[in-house]
C-alpha cells in the first residue's frame, strides 16, 4: 500500500535567498527550499514569510500577503531537492515616515508551507514597523529559482 508522502517539517529544509531583481519600487526576491533530510517530503501552498531583526529576533510588520498568480501545486522534495517561491518586497520609501516607521531588518522570517517553527533567513532590507504591508509571496514551485 502506498504511503501519502509527508509535509516537510522545517528542520528538513535548508532556506536560502536565491536570484533577486530590483523594479522600481520593489525587489522581487526567490527562496529556496532543499530538503536536507534523507527523506522525500512535500510542499504545497504558501510558506508565510516577514521581515525580522533585533535581539531577540522578532518579526517586523506585517507577514507577506499571498500573491495567487501561480496556482498552488503539491512539489514532492526527494533528500537534495529543491523548491521555491518569490517574494515581493516593497521599498519602505513609498510610505510616509510616519506610516511606515522605518526600522532596519537583518532576516526572513520563513514558516514552510503548513509548519509552525520558522527558519531564518540572512537579509538586510528596510522594513516598515507601523501597519503598512510591504511583502507578497508566491505558491511553492519545483526547481530552483536561479536557474529562472
Amino acid at each position: 500500500m502506498h504511503r501519502p508522502t509527508a509535509a516537510c517539517p522545517t528542520r528538513y529544509l535548508h532556506a536560502r535567498a536565491g536570484i533577486s531583481q530590483g523594479t522600481a519600487g520593489s525587489v522581487y526576491q526567490v527562496i529556496d527550499f532543499t530538503n536536507i533530510s534523507q527523506t522525500t517530503c512535500t510542499l504545497y501552498g504558501y510558506p508565510g514569510v516577514s521581515l525580522a531583526g533585533g535581539s531577540p529576533v522578532n518579526q517586523i510588520g506585517p507577514a507577506a500577503t499571498r500573491n495567487t498568480t501561480a496556482p498552488r501545486a503539491l512539489v514532492t522534495l526527494p533528500p537534495r531537492a529543491t523548491g521555491n517561491v518569490l517574494l515581493r518586497i516593497t521599498d519602505a520609501g513609498n510610505y510616509p515616515t510616519e506610516q511606515c516607521h522605518p526600522t532596519a531588518a537583518q532576516y526572513l522570517q520563513v514558516y514552510p508551507p503548513g509548519q509552525t517553527t520558522p527558519t531564518y533567513v540572512a537579509y538586510h532590507a528596510t522594513a516598515c514597523a507601523g501597519t503598512v504591508g510591504l511583502l507578497s509571496v508566491s505558491a511553492v514551485q519545483p526547481g530552483s529559482g536561479s536557474a529562472s
